[in-house]
């Protein structure tokens, strides 16, 4: 049910200092980064998840789950955490028929070692009760995610335990059963971004595995539309992109929007990097400014603008409001990670 436009603008005045003052977020109850993010209610209840915190080592990733909802009082609440010993970073969430399907990611120990899971956790927010879906069947982190039809979640590329993929997984959690789609034709990749619209499925960038003795991964520049076929959601036609507004090739924050018929893209760095906001050549990564967009009906990129405000990499995703696209949480200008929520103006320049 769509909420009436009186309460939409309550919600503006109360998440809005002044007059003058565009609409703002409060921040999350704690910073943290790579954390998995979700919406339920149109965009009217928030999800933050899992990631990690300002320490940035091993023995700050968390398990704990923040939820807004979009009310009045505009306040963040916390959920039931996370099931498990440990907390993950980079996993991959969908909100699908009221709940949260949350996938994936790894663990980190004390050496530094990284585990991918194939977990599924399903959170229901009203009951604050998690039960356990299928596993996945190929285990990755760093993977981008869509839903379509409030019923099929896609979990696209990311790392496995034997490298990057370029899988495109099924999860239809009305059957709790997992499916191999047509998987994208380009460059294994991981830390890829993008989302879904209209059946339609856009990819970029991400980290391939480097080679000739230099960096572990460098930064892909592959662009990919996908569009799902109407009756099986698991055929998908796949053609090439060209080259997408901006320089930031990984940890760039991504999602679809319906109503926009657009895929918006924020953030991110030129080289891929570490949790800790280290890229693989052992240079500190830099954050872009650049916010752009993909018109899935006019074929075409757009840029939104190039002097983005308070700019993030690695908030793993980008969530459609009623007041606009925000990014929740990650890796600030100046890599500290952050518990700002940053709302973008789509107004194109």
């Amino acid at each position: 049910m769509k909420k009436p436009l009186t309460f939409i603008v309550l919600v503006f005045c109360a998440l809005t200092s002044t007059a003058a003052d565009e609409p703002k977020f409060p921040p999350m109850p704690a910073a943290v980064s790579n954390n998995a993010v979700a919406s339920l209610k149109g965009g009217f209840l928030l999800f933050s998840m899992m990631g990690v915190g300002p320490k940035k080592t091993w023995d700050d990733v968390t398990n704990q789950v923040y939820i807004m909802t979009l009310t009045r009082s505009g306040k963040w609440n916390t959920g039931r955490s996370v099931p498990g010993p440990a907390g993950r970073l980079n996993a991959a969430a969908g909100g699908v028929k009221g709940v949260v399907a949350l996938m994936g990611g790894y663990v980190v120990d004390n050496q530094g070692e990284e585990d991918t899971v194939p977990d599924v956790n399903i959170y229901e927010p009203g009951a604050r009760r998690w039960s356990r879906g299928k596993d996945i069947p190929v285990p990755v982190d760093s993977a981008v995610t869509g839903v379509l039809h409030d019923r099929f979640v896609y979990l696209i590329g990311g790392r496995s335990p034997n490298g990057a993929v370029n899988n495109v997984q099924l999860y239809d959690l009305q059957k709790d059963e997992w499916s191999q789609a047509t998987p994208f034709p380009g460059t294994p990749a991981f830390g890829m971004a993008g989302g879904i619209a209209d059946e339609a499925i856009v990819i970029v960038d991400g980290a391939q595995l480097g080679s000739g003795g230099g960096p572990r991964y460098v930064a892909s520049d592959e662009g990919w539309l996908g569009k799902i076929d109407k009756k099986d959601p698991a055929k998908i036609e796949w053609s090439k992109l060209p080259p997408h507004p901006g320089t930031a090739r990984f940890g760039i924050a991504a999602g679809g929007s319906e109503k926009d018929h657009r895929i918006y893209f924020s953030g991110g760095t030129t080289t891929p990097h570490d949790y800790k906001g280290v890229s693989y050549d052992g240079k500190p990564a830099e954050v872009s400014d650049v916010t752009f967009s993909y018109d899935v009906h006019a074929h075409r990129w757009e840029t939104i603008t190039d002097s983005t405000i308070n700019a993030r990499a690695d908030g793993r995703g980008l969530l459609e409001t009623p007041l606009g696209p925000v990014v929740l949480g990650g890796l600030a200008k100046n890599l500290a990670v952050t518990a700002g929520v940053t709302l973008f103006q789509k107004n194109k320049q």
